[in-house]
């Protein structure tokens, strides 16, 4: 049975999810939310009966803070956990990525994300493409799927398929729309893992952002539709030589019209905006292009 925890980021409801597996060695629990949605995360632990020291296996997507940012947590209480290996060292020494994210959120960082303290190599594994991790009765299988981030794995469990970011953000019965934050968005590899999704033909997807999706297909094709709008868009007003300031505020407007035209009202285009913030996105697709066009 999976358990879908809602983490309540920014105390909304749908932005965040983790998932948890009961199995003869354990809990697994795929994706952790950020350590400032660890109360949530704990409470809903204990809500599907467990405690939190009965997670012996984290499944990480990718090392983003949303994503990954309570690992150490239960690392520290001996649980592995499982990542890419081009991630694996950012979990050891996390103060670049830190860093990093204090440069865009300064003061909120504690509000919004929390600690993220170093992982012990032991408690580490880092995962190849394709590699099976078989926990008590159950495999999991590492899926590298890049074009959101570098070092993406989506994990399949049975027929189900746990996407992270790399099959888009889907809030309720809003369109699907695709994280496309710095620093190493990359389209062609984002299709590509699309299409890998589409070959592998699960039962259903499990969106960290937000929850199961049934139509597979449909959507893979908004979220293909979609993330060639928005980097055809940035790509125009780039070229154009539009500031940064005047992309970001135009972009913020396109892509809240996207979700007013969808039927959406203020407060769920504020869960959109928690789970996936557009500006973040202007500064991902604006450094592809970078990269793309030459100079």
């Amino acid at each position: 049975m999976i358990h879908t925890i809602e983490l309540n980021f920014q105390d909304l409801q749908q932005a965040i999810a983790a998932f948890l597996i009961e199995t003869h060695k354990g809990l697994v629990l795929i994706e952790t939310g950020p350590h400032s949605t660890l109360p949530h995360l704990v409470q809903g632990i204990r809500n599907c009966g467990f405690q939190p020291e009965d997670v012996k296996h984290v499944l990480l997507s990718h090392i983003h803070l949303d994503h990954a940012g309570a690992a150490w947590y239960f690392a520290d209480a001996g649980a592995q956990v499982y990542v890419h290996p081009v991630g694996l060292p950012h979990l050891i020494g996390p103060e670049r990525l830190m860093f990093s994210a204090t440069r865009i959120y300064g003061d909120d960082m504690d509000r919004l994300w929390g600690e993220m303290r170093p992982i012990a190599p032991e408690q580490l594994i880092g995962v190849d493409d394709e590699q099976i991790c078989s926990i008590g009765q159950y495999q999991f299988t590492a899926l590298h799927t890049p074009g959101h981030a570098i070092h993406h794995v989506a994990w399949q469990f049975e027929d189900f398929l746990f996407t992270g970011d790399v099959a888009g953000v889907k809030i309720d019965r809003g369109p699907v729309m695709p994280p496309c934050p710095p620093p190493d968005i990359d389209i062609s590899d984002w299709l590509d893992s699309i299409q890998r999704i589409r070959d592998i033909n699960p039962q259903a997807l499990f969106l960290t952002h937000f929850g199961r999706i049934d139509t597979i297909s449909q959507h893979l094709d908004e979220l293909t539709e979609c993330l060639d709008n928005w980097s055809r868009w940035i790509k125009k007003h780039y070229l154009e030589g539009d500031s940064m300031d005047d992309m970001l505020a135009l972009f913020q407007e396109f892509v809240g019209n996207q979700l007013a035209a969808k039927g959406l009202n203020n407060q769920q285009i504020a869960v959109y905006e928690a789970a996936n913030p557009s500006w973040m996105s202007v500064y991902g697709l604006v450094r592809y292009w970078k990269k793309q066009l030459p100079q």
